[in-house]
């Protein structure tokens, strides 16, 4: 498949909400759909796939049926798909790429199979412990139903079951009493009506492993959000404060960087863990794999991000930046690594 010009779809999720100015919750409050109001990583990739000299097209799902039909007539090699969510949910993207599926189209990054299991978190952290992958003991509940239970011990921290971008993660989110616990399982019941997982709290360094190809996958440099910064009192996670209110004393105190004081050794065995948990859940193409490290230098796997954030200054990018993939090039990557998979299979439209 000769990928020197193609036409390749943007395809990028908006909705109503998306356009409207929200005023801030307050600090516990869980926020419903939390999510950035502008998408620039899908104007810098329709501009690095213009610079291949390829044909972008973007092409958007607003929620409405009509939006899901325009793809029917999509006249394209291959499409680059960036969605989150469908009409504000966020456990949709499971079904786009489905039906992208049944149109026949090429598609950028994992399945519905691969985005199912990484987003049922619970789920996720059975199949880790079943390859011998550490990840911290969990349980789930679900409106006073416990659907699964590890032994845990306080602190924990509480987030919802599935779901992703930190949504429904915020300071307090770890719960070190009985007491909090239940008011935090409350609080995202009413928000969210959705299953709760409560995990063991790790306290430690925030690591993050960048995984891109398939045969075999390969470990990008490790980078770490450096957390040690926030301010007093609160606990080092990564939540919606550090992730998306950009006013706040946590955002702006917390800064990526490549750790220098983890010896070599350890962070090989950390990108070999990253590969194997991406392998464990069917990812394809590129995901990007959380990980804690605790001051006695154990790690632990908390979750992997398929089809994560692809801007210049995310740690994709900047991972593959640090290996020596300049951003255009990374974009390219991608799109070969999908082409590779369609290889051979025809794609004759009716």
């Amino acid at each position: 498949m000769d990928s020197s010009s193609l036409r390749i779809g943007v395809l990028y999720d908006e909705w109503a909400a998306d356009k409207e100015p929200a005023a801030d919750p307050a600090p516990d409050k869980v926020g419903k759909r939390r999510r950035r109001l502008d998408k620039p990583d899908r104007e810098e990739i329709f501009e690095a796939l213009t610079k291949k000299g390829h044909q972008p097209a973007y092409f958007c799902l607003d929620g409405r049926p009509r939006s899901l039909k325009a793809l029917t007539s999509a006249e394209v090699d291959v499409m680059f798909n960036l969605t989150e969510s469908y009409g504000g949910d966020d456990t949709k993207d499971i079904n786009i790429a489905a039906y992208l599926d049944l149109l026949g189209i090429p598609y950028t990054g994992s399945g519905p199979s691969g985005l199912h299991l990484a987003q049922d978190k619970a789920v996720a952290k059975r199949l880790f412990s079943f390859h011998g992958i550490r990840t911290p003991n969990f349980a789930t509940v679900y409106q006073g139903r416990l659907q699964w239970a590890d032994d845990v011990h306080f602190p924990v921290i509480v987030k919802p079951k599935r779901e992703d971008g930190s949504i429904g993660i915020a300071f307090s989110a770890v719960a070190g009493s009985i007491k909090e616990l239940m008011e935090r399982i409350d609080a995202l019941h009413a928000d969210l009506d959705a299953p709760v997982l409560i995990e063991e709290y790790i306290e430690g360094r925030e690591l993050y492993v960048s995984v891109l190809g398939n045969d075999p996958p390969v470990a990008l440099p490790v980078i770490e959000l450096n957390l040690d910064d926030l301010p007093e009192g609160t606990p080092r996670i990564a939540g919606t404060e550090v992730k998306w209110e950009r006013g706040t004393a946590a955002y702006r105190k917390t800064k990526l960087r490549f750790p220098e004081d983890i010896g070599e050794s350890l962070l090989a065995e950390i990108q070999e863990t990253a590969v194997k948990a991406c392998q464990a859940l069917e990812i394809r193409d590129y995901a990007r794999v959380d990980f804690r490290l605790t001051p006695k230098r154990r790690f632990y796997t908390l979750e992997v991000n398929p089809n994560p954030w692809l801007h210049s200054t995310a740690e994709f990018a900047l991972a593959a930046k640090q290996s020596g993939r300049e951003h255009a090039d990374l974009i390219q990557e991608v799109v070969d690594l999908a082409l590779a998979r369609y290889r051979g299979i025809s794609r004759a439209r009716s």
